[in-house]
């Protein structure tokens, strides 16, 4: 757990569980709490050890109800474009971008951030008592961390802007029929149903899962350059030319390529 104990992270074969720790506050998002979301997923990358993340989050009554409000209302506008709206978007981006699949096991209400982060998930699993809501133009705001973006490629432009425009609230049959929601646990059994989810797909290949994920991904247009070049390099790197041309560089000589 973090020193602050907003974030924890816990490894259970190979797959990691990453909880939002305030629940006597709804989970609500801070600036600290965006860096601490932001140093685990940079460190989930990194590991070749993991299968798959959940992401969930403390508590029985919200996943996350989206940014606090007296941190976020404190800011000076310059502020919150630099510090707050362009950190979320790095942070959230990295999520979604990461190699390893993402399940959100949804424990409770996501409004706001808190449903912008889901959306930054793979799959996403809830609880019958959830609701979800961008209700950001109630308090005179816009949301922040890609609700307008990222949600649109999920449940489409018009179902966004039904719950943007008017704050309403979806339950979870609604999001499931929307797309939103994939499964709904039984009561108390989102994060176990998440769980098991993880583990079969712990049992697949790893390597096949990950870049299945980015195959689907840049389907949708999502970092279309990044897998096409990716992809590519790690192709061409399996070929003799390959090694040929690391030879001839080393040992200084023109490279003698066969196209194989």
């Amino acid at each position: 757990m973090s020193a602050e104990g907003i974030v924890s992270l816990e490894i259970q074969d190979h797959v990691a569980i990453v909880t939002l720790e305030r629940p006597a506050k709804l989970n609500a998002l801070t600036p600290e709490m965006i860096t601490e979301l932001g140093n685990v997923v940079s460190d989930l990358d990194k590991r070749t050890d993991l299968r798959a993340v959940v992401l969930t989050a403390s508590g029985d009554r919200a996943f996350c109800v989206g940014a606090d409000i007296r941190v976020w209302s404190g800011l000076q506008p310059l502020d919150m474009w630099r510090q707050w709206v362009r950190d979320g978007h790095r942070v959230f981006d990295a999520w979604a971008n990461l190699r390893l699949p993402v399940i959100a096991a949804i424990n409770g209400h996501a409004f706001g951030g808190g449903l912008e982060l889901l959306a930054a998930a793979d799959i996403r699993v809830s609880e019958p008592a959830a609701t979800f809501a961008l209700p950001e133009a109630g308090i005179a705001t816009c949301p922040g961390w890609s609700g307008t973006q990222r949600l649109v490629k999920l449940i489409g432009p018009s179902q966004v802007k039904l719950m943007a425009l008017t704050g309403r609230r979806i339950d979870a049959l609604e999001a499931q029929r929307v797309g939103l929601v994939q499964d709904i646990s039984e009561v108390g059994g989102a994060l176990a149903h998440a769980l098991d989810i993880a583990k079969q797909i712990s049992k697949q290949a790893p390597i096949s899962v990950q870049l299945t994920k980015q195959l689907i991904d840049a389907g949708t247009g999502i970092n279309v350059a990044a897998v096409l070049e990716g992809m590519a390099g790690a192709l061409a790197a399996t070929t003799l030319d390959a090694k040929e041309g690391l030879a001839s560089f080393s040992e200084r000589r023109p490279a003698n390529y066969n196209g194989v």
